[in-house]
């Protein structure tokens, strides 16, 4: 339920939106005239403000640098055939957040805050939402501990911001994937379920070592055994044998609870598929490759949406697929993007409309 939310509101005198080309709109790289802003201090978060996007002032002994004490999320909004803006599950994301929260040892955020507060922000905004197939507004909440002392604690105090950016596919071409097998993202009892800075700071070695390589994401293994498969790195991920679907399990909390994954789960159900949430391993993977069973493996989450795996290295052995002939996943994809252009019934009440 929307509450009243008290809330200052300073806008810009003159927006940068005519400036920004929404033909070409690369992941992150344009942000919209304002931000939501708001502090934690003496054990509580004080009122809310949207202000325009700015720099923020940083002291060198900021103690989310030094501890990392960071977290973060991902979700988009969109037009509908009508013109009117809705949010994709943010409900979904606001629990998340504060699973990441609790993790890292700070303080939740309120869901009045979150979910009113984004709301209110993309009011302003909504005239930054391309209305164009596979574009939307992507909105990145963002909490970090801002004490500025030395000390291996928690903080006392933190800042809450969210931005949004205008964007379009993030990666427009089916992918090509490394299996890591030397470098680990997340081990049973770590950080792995947490969307914290931290996670993708450490990811960004072996991402490097697969893009020199031609691959464009790696496909994580777990920290033992190198075999069972985990998460792609910006992505859940999908295996599809027939019409039975797989996607590693989250039992041992080292994959992130994707929203657009638990989206696809439901929707792969309704589709008439044999949904297993399981852990796989790459020698099956391998197998069902060999055997001609595998037909399909894509990429789910916020930025990716649905994203088809054209390629899948492992040591010496190559998975190519042929994503011409795919029928499961393009058909994923095209009914989540009907459900958020409104020419689908939302059964599931995920469009929260702005």
């Amino acid at each position: 339920m929307i509450v009243a939310l008290d809330m200052s509101v300073t806008k810009v005198q003159r927006s940068k939106l005519k400036e920004i080309d929404f033909n070409d709109l690369p992941f992150g790289k344009y942000f919209t005239d304002h931000m939501l802003e708001v502090d934690f201090a003496d054990g509580e978060w004080k009122s809310p403000g949207i202000r325009p996007y700015q720099a923020l002032p940083t002291e060198p002994s900021l103690a989310a640098l030094h501890y990392g004490q960071a977290i973060f999320e991902g979700i988009k909004a969109y037009k509908n055939k009508d013109g009117r803006a809705f949010i994709f599950r943010p409900y979904d994301n606001f629990r998340r957040f504060n699973i990441s929260a609790d993790r890292m040892q700070m303080p939740g955020i309120p869901e009045e805050i979150f979910i009113e507060g984004m709301r209110r922000l993309i009011e302003i905004e909504k005239d930054w939402i391309p209305a164009k197939d596979d574009y939307s507004l992507y909105i990145r909440p963002v909490m970090y501990a801002t004490d500025c002392t030395l000390g291996v604690k928690p903080s006392d105090t933190y800042k809450f911001i969210i931005l949004l950016s205008p964007t379009g596919p993030y990666y427009s071409a089916p992918m090509r994937i490394y299996v890591e097998e030397k470098y680990t993202r997340a081990a049973p009892g770590g950080v792995g379920y947490a969307k914290n800075a931290g996670n993708y700071g450490a990811s960004l070695k072996a991402f490097a070592e697969a893009k020199s390589k031609g691959y464009d994401q790696v496909l994580w293994t777990d920290a033992f055994e190198h075999k069972w498969l985990q998460e792609v790195g910006t992505m859940n991920v999908f295996f599809l044998f027939g019409k039975n679907a797989v996607t590693p399990s989250l039992d041992e909390g080292t994959i992130l609870d994707g929203v657009t994954r638990d989206s696809a789960i439901t929707l792969l159900k309704e589709m008439g598929l044999t949904m297993e949430e399981r852990n796989i391993s790459i020698e099956e993977l391998i197998q069902a490759h060999k055997s001609g069973q595998l037909s399909e493996i894509f990429g789910t989450g916020t930025a990716a949406t649905i994203s088809p795996i054209k390629e899948l290295k492992y040591k010496d052995y190559s998975m190519h697929f042929d994503t011409s002939t795919w029928k499961i996943a393009p058909a994923l994809k095209k009914i989540l993007m009907d459900i958020r252009a409104g020419q689908r019934e939302d059964k599931w009440g995920w469009m929260l409309e702005v």
